[in-house]
């Protein structure tokens, strides 16, 4: 197995992958490989598919306009995803975008937008926020891609929580005290849990005792201030 290269271009595609598979590039992948990160024919790049692990591919130019990435070889095997669920109240375009850029390199395995009472934002666009998980994948490394959920409310959150897995609840009424002690208590190293993070205008005192009803659950505070 050749030595894995950080700094190769990586390009995330539908699979599976294997030696040998051949992958027909659409329109504006073309246009990515040939214009933006200008690969000419036979120009090598990192694919992968989010569960295959990752493999070297080629790039072949079929004509004027046609392009198709030939598989060669992995160069890195598929590790277990880590089973850690972000709930959050949706927010604007642009720290959206960011919040979810960041989830995706710290290992979320998905990403839930949670309606509240005081959340201020209601529509969610779920294919950019597909479209900015798959980009921050790419460019951060990982092999294994979140998944995207369109919104649901709380209460339906709480219920898709099941048995065994923590909720790690954001309380801005919290008492700010250590939150790696608070942590280390019903969790264990890579348990599965649901980080939830409610609007800028808090949770309601009835979805406050909803949350600290979900066994087993950890109550944290992020300090004083309001973070936007």
């Amino acid at each position: 197995m050749a030595e894995y290269d950080f700094t190769a271009q990586r390009l995330f595609v539908e699979g599976p992958l294997a030696q040998g598979a051949r992958i027909a590039c659409d329109r504006d992948r073309t246009n990515y490989l040939v214009n933006v990160l200008r690969l000419a024919d036979g120009a090598a790049i990192h694919v992968f598919d989010g569960a295959s692990g990752e493999w070297r591919a080629v790039l072949v130019r079929e004509g004027k306009k046609a392009v198709t990435l030939e598989v060669v070889e992995k160069v890195r095997e598929q590790a277990a995803p880590g089973d850690i669920w972000l709930a959050f109240a949706p927010l604007k375009h642009a720290r959206l975008d960011y919040m979810v850029q960041k989830a995706v390199e710290m290992g979320a395995s998905r990403l839930v937008p949670v309606i509240t009472r005081r959340t201020q934002v209601s529509r969610v666009n779920t294919e950019r926020m597909r479209a900015n998980i798959i980009e921050a994948a790419e460019q951060c490394g990982v092999l294994a891609v979140p998944t995207c959920d369109e919104p649901i409310t709380l209460e339906a959150l709480i219920a898709q929580l099941g048995t065994g897995r923590a909720l790690i609840f954001c309380d801005e009424d919290a008492p700010v005290s250590d939150p790696f002690a608070a942590l280390s208590g019903p969790l264990k190293r890579g348990a599965a849990a649901c980080v939830l993070i409610g609007p800028e205008g808090g949770f309601t005192p009835e979805e406050q005792a909803a949350a600290r009803a979900v066994t087993p659950h950890v109550i944290l505070s992020l300090g004083p201030r309001i973070l936007r």
